[in-house]
């Protein structure tokens, strides 16, 4: 992609309003632009991280054996009054009447929906367990949105609901569900702590949570790496891990939530299937949440310095930023644009600064967006037959020659 024809701009001052980094960096590298209080248009900038994330979520519950599908947004209070949940949530609950006067509400969670699916779709034992997934936009009308797209009203979700004929298979499926998501959060470069929680608005009798370590966490956990013991202060009622560990205390930003929901929806929903001997019971449930949009400001805040953001590499906008020096020199922009076109053809995503602009200015921006690999042109290694390679991570600068890049990337 040429810079120059893509549709970024960037800001050199930090917004007033923005007290969290992530979502100062959002603004100023053009990933996000606010419409309204907690409601933010992805830039395509932006998007491609979303999107990359949304990938690696998606193929790792696919590996997983759980199937994807979509759930309406907008969902009708009636399915809500069965769990009770109506009135539970409140204003929390953004409520829309259609020309008919009935009362929906857009969704916040999707469990009365799936309920209601496999109430009508699955009759027998002998079709569980299944597990259900989709990627979908939701809202909750918070009383005060803040930090960007880290308490949103409107954001990404990937949520799952599993069914089953026991607790053995749901303890299965949970722990699957606990490995997947290991895979997940591994896969997107985050150092994160799974944590013993309560289970909140949701419900159920077993609950953890999924935290990305970081100083601006809204919560406060406790954990002990050689007992591989991970919880939220409210959970721990002592100084030590269950075996005796050294607790050590910090922030955390929460991404993603697994439930044991037991048949708290199934029963007051009136879900029942027929068991081995022709008799109705009612299915255990699970559910398995992660914020995807959640994920790019905590990725951030986990991942920066002075000069801007620092992607991991998996889920980075483009692998590769060309940064031309002096556009005025044939020999230069000839050269960059043979290198930007060797490296797309190699399968990676590389963007190429082709603007007529200051070289100050072309490697702020490209701190500032956060690309992991830099690539300078310039006179002095062409002619040493050498472009300069800077890791934005590491900082670390290499000479490599040219004849020999395209290989390197590859490898």
């Amino acid at each position: 992609m040429e810079l120059s024809k893509y549709p970024l701009k960037t800001y050199k001052d930090t917004p007033s309003d923005a007290e969290l980094v992530s979502h100062q960096l959002m603004l100023r590298a053009g990933l996000i632009k606010k419409l309204a209080s907690g409601l933010f248009t992805w830039m395509p900038l932006g998007l491609k991280v979303l999107r990359n994330i949304e990938d690696i979520v998606r193929a790792e519950m696919n590996q997983s054996g759980a199937f994807e599908i979509l759930m309406p947004a907008i969902q009708p209070s009636d399915l809500w009054k069965e769990t009770g949940r109506w009135d539970e949530y409140g204003n929390l609950l953004l409520k829309i009447y259609d020309r008919h006067e009935r009362l929906f509400c857009f969704g916040p969670t999707h469990e009365e929906v799936i309920t209601d699916i496999v109430r009508k779709e699955i009759t027998s034992y002998k079709q569980l367990p299944v597990n259900f997934y989709q990627i979908q936009t939701k809202f909750r009308d918070e009383i005060r949105p803040r930090f960007g797209v880290m308490r949103a009203r409107e954001f990404q979700m990937k949520d799952a609901y599993s069914f089953h004929f026991d607790q053995s298979s749901l303890d299965n499926e949970y722990d699957k569900m606990a490995n997947t998501y290991n895979n997940i959060f591994n896969r997107l470069g985050l150092n994160f702590r799974k944590v013993r929680a309560g289970s909140g608005e949701i419900g159920g009798s077993m609950s953890h949570e999924y935290h990305v370590l970081a100083d601006s966490g809204e919560d406060e956990i406790g954990y002990c790496d050689e007992e591989n013991y991970a919880a939220n202060v409210e959970m721990i009622d002592s100084k030590s891990a269950p075996n005796g560990g050294l607790l050590s205390f910090t922030r955390g930003i929460e991404v993603g939530h697994i439930f044991q929901l037991g048949d708290k929806y199934s029963k007051n929903m009136g879900l029942s299937v027929l068991d081995h001997e022709g008799q109705n019971i009612s299915p255990l449930m699970g559910c398995y949440g992660i914020g995807i949009s959640r994920i790019v400001a905590a990725s951030i805040e986990q991942n920066h310095d002075e000069k801007g953001i620092i992607w991991p590499e998996h889920i980075a906008p483009f692998d590769y930023i060309i940064i031309a020096l002096n556009n005025k020199n044939y020999d230069i922009t000839s050269k960059a644009k043979e290198i930007y076109e060797a490296i797309k053809s190699s399968g990676r995503e590389v963007m190429i600064d082709d603007r007529d602009e200051r070289a100050g200015v072309k490697f702020a921006e490209a701190d500032l967006i956060g690309i992991p690999n830099q690539i300078i042109v310039s006179k002095r290694g062409l002619d040493q037959g050498t472009i300069e390679h800077v890791n934005r991570s590491s900082g670390v600068k290499e000479d490599i020659a040219i004849n020999k890049l395209v290989e390197k990337i590859s490898g």
